[in-house]
């Protein structure tokens, strides 16, 4: 029964009617209580077969403001030898990210929030993983608009499952010389089958169809400034399942230009995100 309940039900990433994903990739504008422990991603390159494990935990301090930390576990094992004849694998954590997000902007009946806050890359990895040597500092804006303001009108009407969400950040890379900056951009359209069933239409989708979000991120990553080189976009397209306690979510990403072929690099996305208080109610408690 508790799987069958209503997605627009749940507390988490509401925003009027809609209630938004916890993207893949991308950052989340809505602030929760959640907890993503298990977030894999296999990648193969010319040059080596690659393993990374993320997690991340999010708290709520009030009911405007979160505060989340990150970090990974990854693990890289070449393709060729080196001059000795060993392939040998390593493995260590990648740096702490940290987010302090205000959610700034909410209108319920536009199904609109917009968020901003300063986000750090600390340096606190394994270098010989692939955790960066500098910290990266520098602010992001977080955006999520669902299209349920739409008339009601024909077609249209079918077109109000419809969202949006995303994020920009351009960040300092400290220490570097020369200088350099980090310009990341996520955009993610989705449409929410839970809310086609029970704000559009009910064409008669069962459990587990009815909890179904498919999406497709668009994912810009590129370093500018002196050291600056050909930006990297990828599509990411996928699935969400989303329940009352759970949202269990898996892609695809594509390189989209000539940075790294599609044939050289492809990358399987995966996502479990706990609602923790969901799960456990005492969690709730906020400072502030």
């Amino acid at each position: 029964m508790i799987l069958l309940l209503p997605v627009a039900a749940h507390a988490h990433g509401v925003v009027g009617q809609r209630t938004f994903i916890e993207p893949i990739v991308a950052e989340d504008a809505n602030v929760k209580n959640e907890f993503d422990i298990l977030r894999p991603s296999w990648t193969r390159t010319q040059d080596s077969r690659d393993f990374s494990v993320g997690f991340s935990l999010e708290k709520k301090i009030s009911d405007d403001v979160s505060l989340t930390f990150g970090s990974a576990w990854m693990w890289s094992k070449p393709v060729e030898p080196d001059e000795n004849g060993v392939r040998e694998a390593v493995s260590g954590f990648d740096n702490l990210d940290i987010l302090l997000k205000w959610a700034f902007l909410t209108d319920a009946e536009h199904e609109l929030r917009l968020s901003i806050g300063p986000t750090i890359s600390a340096s606190t990895g394994d270098r010989d993983a692939g955790a960066d040597s500098h910290s990266h500092l520098g602010p992001e804006l977080l955006w999520a608009k669902g299209f349920g303001d739409l008339p009601a009108w024909g077609l249209l009407n079918y077109l109000r499952p419809l969202a949006v969400q995303g994020d920009v950040l351009y960040s300092k890379r400290l220490g570097a010389i020369p200088s350099e900056y980090h310009l990341a951009f996520d955009n993610v359209v989705e449409y929410s089958l839970p809310y086609l069933s029970s704000f559009v239409t009910d064409i008669g989708l069962k459990w587990p169809f009815r909890n179904l979000i498919p999406y497709t991120e668009f994912n810009l990553d590129s370093t500018v400034g002196d050291v600056g080189g050909q930006p990297d976009w990828r599509v990411t397209p996928g699935i969400a399942y989303m329940d009352h306690y759970i949202e269990v979510s898996v892609a695809t990403q594509w390189p989209l230009n000539g940075v790294s072929r599609p044939s050289d690099r492809t990358s399987v996305l995966f996502l479990l995100d706990l609602f923790i208080d969901d799960i456990f109610p005492w969690t709730n408690w906020q400072p502030l």
